[in-house]
């Protein structure tokens, strides 16, 4: 019993502690593996935003580079022998201002009946020239023409009854010249023969009156012209003063303008505007003919028509824009070879002695192969144009340029738009 080995009071203890840490309810574990849950979610959450949030960028093309951004102290590049310098001019170009208008025709009209009938016949369709005088609707006349037909036996009656009341006057005045007859004979036959002039005169003028009554059932084309609208057809009731065609001369063209009164006040009547058709690409030169002298209330405008030589496809109905010169101004233009897009910049090599600086420009205007700077450039640098890109003209203006197909001939002030 004396060589019994002691516990050890750790060891005693230990043993005693034993129980109380494995006696933990499930209760008390349950708070830490939430919040160990709730941690991973957050944190797998956090991945895949970032993870969004870089193909975002990625397709923003954030990773990618637009423009080289590389330090080149002054960026200069070496010259090639392919580049020639042009130097940056300024030039003194035409200025303009445009007015909108649309083409009219000189002649236009609308056909209308006069008369309440049934449309019998229809010879013409919208599109299609006529000449003057060519019948484009006929109208029953049936009623009419029995009229006519009474107007003319009126005639035949009253000229019968003139012949009559003729002989008898004759025949009064030989007798009176032997006496043979009364005062009373004499006036009779002549009040006769007057009332009698007078009937015909009358039955003259009533075949007249339906004669004319009858043409209205035929409408014929007043001019040469083309058919714009045909509104009736074969078996329609017109009645007075209904529209049934409308047609204009095509040969006789006219540009009505709406300029505003602060513009009116630099034309003259007689003055030569070039004119722009955009529908068929063409510059008409035209004639100032008309200033309205009155000017719009809710507008403060005029209307300024013009006349000239007509190119084909012209019709009526097209827009155009009229150019009314305003003097001169200074533009600074280099060839528009010389400027090079990267993305939404504007670039060009500027000569620097025999290096090359790469600069960005602001352009604005064209004037055919040249371009408008407005900042970036200062006169006389020289920007470098490819060899065979070099301008061989000089600058142009856009009516300048369209000149060219006007005839040489200058308009007369009566011709056709």
């Amino acid at each position: 019993m004396a060589n019994e080995p002691k516990e050890s009071p750790t060891n005693h203890a230990e043993t005693q502690k034993a129980p109380t840490k494995a006696a933990k309810r499930p209760e008390d574990q349950e708070p830490q593996h939430r919040s160990r849950g709730v941690r991973r979610v957050i944190i797998e959450s956090a991945i895949a935003l970032a993870a969004v949030v870089l193909v975002l960028l990625g397709l923003a093309g954030v990773f990618h580079r637009k423009v080289d951004t590389s330090p080149v102290a002054p960026a200069t590049l070496a010259v090639e022998s392919v580049a020639v310098p042009v130097a940056t001019t300024v030039y003194s170009m035409p200025r303009y201002e445009w007015a909108v208008g649309t083409v009219q025709a000189v002649n236009e009209t609308a056909l209308g009946s006069k008369l309440l009938a049934k449309v019998e016949q229809v010879n013409v369709k919208a599109g299609e020239k006529v000449v003057k005088g060519q019948v484009l609707f006929k109208l029953d006349d049936r009623d009419l023409q029995a009229r006519v037909a009474q107007a003319r036996s009126a005639v035949d009656g009253a000229q019968a009854q003139l012949n009559q009341a003729q002989v008898d006057y004759d025949r009064i005045m030989k007798l009176s010249k032997q006496n043979a007859v009364t005062e009373h004979e004499i006036s009779s036959a002549t009040n006769q023969l007057q009332a009698a002039t007078a009937q015909v005169q009358q039955s003259r003028q009533a075949l007249q009156e339906s004669e004319t009554i009858l043409s209205y059932a035929t409408i014929q084309a007043p001019f040469d012209g083309l058919v714009v609208d045909k509104r009736v057809e074969v078996g329609d009731t017109v009645s007075p003063g209904q529209i049934v065609v409308k047609l204009y001369d095509p040969s006789r063209m006219q540009f009505v303008a709406t300029v505003r009164e602060s513009l009116a006040q630099n034309l003259k009547i007689g003055q030569s505007l070039p004119t722009y058709i955009e529908a068929i690409n063409k510059l008409c030169l035209g004639t100032v003919s008309e200033i309205v002298p009155q000017a719009d209330v809710a507008s403060r405008s005029f209307d300024v028509k013009l006349v000239g030589p007509c190119p084909p496809g012209m019709y009526t109905g097209i827009f155009g824009r009229m150019f009314i010169p305003l003097g001169k101004e200074e533009v600074l233009l280099i060839p528009k070879a010389a400027v090079s897009k990267v993305g939404q910049l504007d670039l060009v090599e500027v000569q620097i002695e025999n290096r090359v600086q790469r600069r960005t420009v602001q352009t604005g205007r064209t004037f055919g192969e040249y371009v408008e700077v407005l900042s970036g450039l200062q006169p006389g640098e020289k920007v470098l144009v490819s060899s065979g890109q070099v301008p061989t003209a000089g600058p142009e203006v856009l009516p300048l340029q369209l000149l060219r197909d006007i005839p040489s001939t200058a308009p007369a002030a009566n011709d056709g738009l």
